[in-house]
């Protein structure tokens, strides 16, 4: 990277907002003035994709790859622009400022949705923008609305178990059903419309304070969704379009029975003879959201653990190899290596860190994991780290510091911590010893979650993997982000060098 710099983790749902969840409104803009004043330059978030409670409203289980989240869209922007009426928006329901109750939220923000489709429709024919957003999208909108369409006028089953004509894209019946669902296909349309036009805006704000965002690309889409069904080729399905071979990880210390994920894993040999287009599409799309991008299960794009669809557990898989080098250098002809976050955690083998070095892609290193054992060996601890790398205290996947500390360490993990730093470390001062750590680290990038710069503790977990409910609703209030906390965080970004250094 060449340059120090530092920035918060924080999902956009979990920004304040009056409407239940956060969004692309006036507080995500007051959140950007916050990261400036408080000397950072980074803002790392998770995937934008559309979210759906059938997938437990997880950002990382979406019906499209490139499909915008139409929940995150600001009511109050949309006054601004045109397409609805202060009084639309004067009278919210009393929703919680803690938690995002996403079926709460879902009714309220899609009626205010359709009140603006209602108004705005007949105009769009005619309106120039929307006109030239559909044009530019249109290797991915026109399956993605024509997916959702079909998806609702069959009572959401998966798209497997439709009618054969249209499972397997009949173009004569694809013709017809545009035509019948064409109002239904114009509004998915202006959500995507609406939720693209209030993104770049903010992305906008970000560049005019000098703030860097970083995205988050997972490595395996939905079986359920508009990709799959789309470019069938490229998937591993069966001759009735069902998920022949799917995705996960082999047994290890944290799981006897390894994690079936279920995600149809990719045909590499049929994307790489189509010069790997639809990967190629579908990162460039994301770069144009963010300024970089965490690249997340990365060690699968080098082999990846597969396993028959009609497995209960993923003991019986097998490791395949994936054209990790020629698809980066394919990629890099497009993509700025600069650009890319390798998602490195875990048990990483030395052909997976052969490509890493080889493009010099940063890993991530976690604080979270450096206090075992072997900590004078550990890479996650401070005085093993490299500058090419981003050091985070944990990510959205981790406890918070404090529930971490309280929780899930032994007096022996506790008095190492202590030993460490060279003074007693408590509950009440581990989080900002941890937040020291990272930012004086010799590593170019350092992220902290904004849970841990609040010190608070694991009910406010932004996500328990293998967990149902509860996850992704944690949000943050206004109050919280005061001028004394973006002093405390100025201070250390100046004192550490990263003062606003990636530009």
């Amino acid at each position: 990277m060449g340059k120090r710099g530092s920035g918060i983790l924080i999902h956009i749902t979990s920004l304040p907002s009056k409407y239940g969840i956060g969004d692309m409104g006036p507080d995500a803009y007051k959140f950007v003035d916050f990261l400036s004043d408080a000397g950072q330059s980074l803002w790392q978030i998770l995937p934008l994709n559309q979210t759906n409670a059938e997938y437990g409203n997880s950002p990382y289980s979406s019906f499209s790859a490139f499909a915008g989240n139409h929940l995150l869209i600001s009511p109050e922007r949309l006054v601004k622009t045109g397409f609805l009426d202060n009084n639309d928006i004067n009278h919210p329901h009393d929703f919680s400022g803690d938690r995002v109750d996403y079926n709460k939220v879902a009714v309220y923000k899609e009626g205010l949705l359709q009140k603006a489709f209602e108004r705005m429709k007949d105009k769009l024919p005619e309106h120039q923008e929307f006109q030239h957003f559909c044009k530019a999208n249109l290797y991915w909108l026109d399956d993605y609305t024509l997916f959702m369409s079909i998806k609702e006028s069959y009572g959401e089953i998966e798209w497997g178990d439709w009618p054969e004509h249209l499972r397997d894209r009949n173009n004569e019946a694809l013709i017809e059903t545009r035509n019948k669902f064409k109002v239904s296909i114009l509004k998915e349309m202006f959500l995507q419309f609406l939720f693209f036009n209030q993104w770049y805006s903010l992305k906008n704000y970000c560049d005019s304070k000098n703030i860097k965002i970083i995205g988050d690309i997972p490595i395996y889409v939905n079986y359920d969704s508009a990709d799959t069904w789309a470019n069938p080729e490229i998937f591993s399905l069966d001759e009735n379009r069902k998920p022949d071979n799917v995705a996960g990880v082999p047994p290890d210390y944290f799981s006897s029975t390894g994690q079936l994920w279920g995600h149809p894993v990719y045909r590499w040999d049929v994307i790489k003879q189509s010069g790997y287009t639809w990967w190629i599409k579908r990162i460039t799309h994301n770069l144009n959201l963010f300024h970089m991008f965490r690249l997340d299960h990365f060690r699968g794009f080098v082999g990846y653990w597969q396993v028959h669809s009609s497995e209960l557990t993923a003991i019986n898989g097998k490791w395949m190899p994936a054209p990790a080098e020629d698809f980066f250098r394919s990629l890099l002809e497009h993509v700025p290596a600069a650009a890319i976050i390798a998602e490195d955690l875990g048990i990483i083998t030395d052909d997976v860190r052969a490509i890493i070095n080889k493009f010099g892609f940063p890993g991530m290193k976690v604080l979270l994991f450096a206090f075992g054992e072997d900590l004078p060996t550990n890479p996650y601890a401070p005085h093993n780290h490299v500058r090419n790398c981003v050091i985070y205290t944990g990510t959205h996947d981790n406890n918070t510091i404090n529930g971490w500390y309280k929780s899930e360490l032994s007096g022996e993990d506790r008095k190492r911590i202590s030993l460490y730093l060279g003074r007693d470390i408590t509950a009440d001062n581990i989080n900002w010893e941890l937040i020291r750590l990272a930012m004086m680290s010799v590593a170019d990038m350092a992220i902290i979650p904004m849970q841990d710069i609040l010190g608070l503790g694991e009910k406010e977990r932004m996500n328990l993997p293998a967990s149902a409910n509860g996850n992704w609703e944690w949000r943050v209030k206004q109050e919280q982000l005061s001028g004394t906390l973006s002093e405390k965080l100025l201070n250390m970004a100046l004192i550490y060098g990263r003062y606003k250094q990636i530009q």
